[in-house]
């Protein structure tokens, strides 16, 4: 009577591990470079395009192709540095660097319309919230031939403002990664690239180089800034990267 060993099936293959062991896909971030492309009245008060960084967090609704997420970005339309005398008592002996940026806070939620699963994923979204516009000046050390970056003696927020924004978004994300291996939080990694066209209401603002003390008084008087007021509306192409992630417990 043959009876069969234990040895008999160590060289059979591992069965494929359960469907229900590999986390599904519960949602994703996304980090990107941006163009911020003046639109409308504001492209008519400010010089050339804008840049900055932008990222998104969400989260699929039920098993549905639905996004909800936030999406936070920062956009500089114009920066000035100048090298100036500490003051006037110590003239040119002690110089600073005294710079100037513009910025554009972008604050929406987002709801997107996108696959989960996939090598390519294209995506719809549509946006909504707020725009921070604000000129701040910096005086740091200027390190004349140094590596070192200097610190900041002081800085100052010379003029902001608040516009509500919202608009609509498209672009696709492809695979370049996936991960086989059950029970890790990143399950694939894809190239990005989208665009987005988000509207703001009217707001005031400064334009670069818009700091001027024309009265020589040491202070800088209302009547001395040149703001603008125009519509705050943006195209903004976009290239970067997104991770989806999984849930692991």
């Amino acid at each position: 009577m043959l009876t069969a060993t234990p040895a008999a099936g160590q060289g059979e293959l591992a069965p494929p591990p359960a469907a229900d062991s590999v986390p599904a896909v519960s949602g994703q971030v996304n980090l990107r470079g941006t163009v911020g492309i003046p639109r409308g009245g504001l492209r008519n008060n400010i010089s050339g395009v804008g840049g900055g960084l932008h990222g998104y967090i969400g989260g699929w609704i039920g098993r549905r192709p639905l996004l909800v997420g936030l999406d936070l970005g920062i956009l500089n339309y114009g920066r000035t540095t100048d090298q100036v005398p500490f003051s006037r008592t110590v003239g040119p002996r002690v110089p600073v660097e005294v710079s100037t940026n513009n910025n554009v806070v972008e604050t929406h939620l987002s709801l997107r319309l996108q696959p989960r699963t996939g090598r390519l994923r294209p995506y719809v979204e549509g946006l909504a919230g707020f725009k921070y516009l604000f000129t701040r000046t910096t005086v740091g050390d200027d390190d004349f031939g140094n590596d070192e970056l200097g610190d900041d003696i002081a800085e100052s927020t010379n003029y902001d403002d608040f516009a509500l924004s919202g608009g609509a978004g498209a672009g696709i994300d492809v695979r370049v990664y996936q991960q086989r291996e059950p029970g890790k939080t990143l399950r694939a990694v894809d190239v990005h690239l989208g665009v987005q066209y988000l509207l703001g209401q009217e707001a005031e603002y400064l334009a670069e180089g818009d700091l001027t003390d024309e009265n020589e008084n040491g202070q800088l008087d209302r009547s001395e800034l040149d703001v603008r007021r125009s519509r705050t509306t943006f195209l903004q192409p976009q290239f970067g990267v997104t991770f989806r992630l999984a849930d692991t417990d």
